[in-house]
């Protein structure tokens, strides 16, 4: 009865205003409970993909990608030549597939693009030797400052993995590949040249993910093509985490 008279009290012109509007907040309401509901699906379909996902690799996968950041010096072993100092930092893309495996023992092909920062700077200015040109004394002021170089490399190379306790295992690697070096040094020319590695490392699985650890040497040169090609060495460390594709 009370809600007769109040529709009564109501103009049919403000009845169709009130009711327009309880519609809309009504829509609204309803529309933001199914935004709700559709995020907490999605994120529930997320999560159980993901688990899915890491609880479904096996030993089975092949392809491992993943990145790495190191350090490298000319001053530790098996170097530490006295004529120049050479410091890189680094950064890189790795990509790892098992192309073989043989009990304990697996072999895979590496991939790794890498972005290098080097600090150089001639020590023995003596180094530049009269019979370098004419040149030679401008050379010894330019060298014997320390000077920031970029490098672009590519390495391609081998690993041979040993398991030595279930997720756990050690490993040998060799790589070569081309890289270019944005400034000249006393030692090697700009430009195109050479990059060799030889590195000892180990890893740990923990499911989908790798954490590894590498000590590595390196030579960079150009086979001769430009001079000069005395080339560079380093002795280098890095931390590289890698997933199951």
């Amino acid at each position: 009865m009370m809600l007769s008279l109040i529709l009564i009290d109501i103009k049919p012109k403000e009845f169709k205003v009130w009711h327009s509007n309880y519609y809309i907040v009504s829509m609204k309401h309803k529309v933001k409970q199914n935004i709700k509901i559709l995020i907490h699906n999605c994120l529930f379909l997320i999560v159980f993909a993901s688990v899915c996902v890491v609880e479904g690799q096996t030993e089975t996968t092949k392809i491992k990608l993943g990145v790495a950041y190191g350090s490298g010096s000319q001053n530790r072993f098996p170097f530490d030549l006295k004529d120049y100092s050479h410091d890189i930092i680094f950064y890189k893309l790795l990509f790892n597939y098992k192309f073989k495996k043989k009990g304990k023992w697996t072999f895979e092909f590496t991939g790794e693009p890498s972005y290098n920062v080097v600090e150089h700077q001639l020590l023995n200015a003596s180094f530049i030797k009269p019979t370098d040109g004419d040149d030679f004394m401008e050379k010894r002021a330019l060298f014997t400052q320390k000077r920031t170089i970029k490098e672009y490399v590519l390495n391609l190379g081998i690993i041979a993995r040993y398991t030595i306790y279930k997720n756990f295992s050690g490993y040998a690697m060799g790589s070569v590949g081309p890289m270019t070096a944005d400034k000249a040094t006393e030692r090697l020319a700009k430009g195109f040249a050479f990059s060799d590695v030889f590195g000892l490392g180990m890893s740990y699985d923990i499911k989908s993910i790798r954490l590894d650890f590498r000590y590595s040497v390196r030579h960079t040169s150009n086979l001769e093509m430009k001079e000069p090609n005395n080339g560079h060495n380093t002795t280098n460390t890095e931390f590289s985490v890698l997933f199951n594709l």
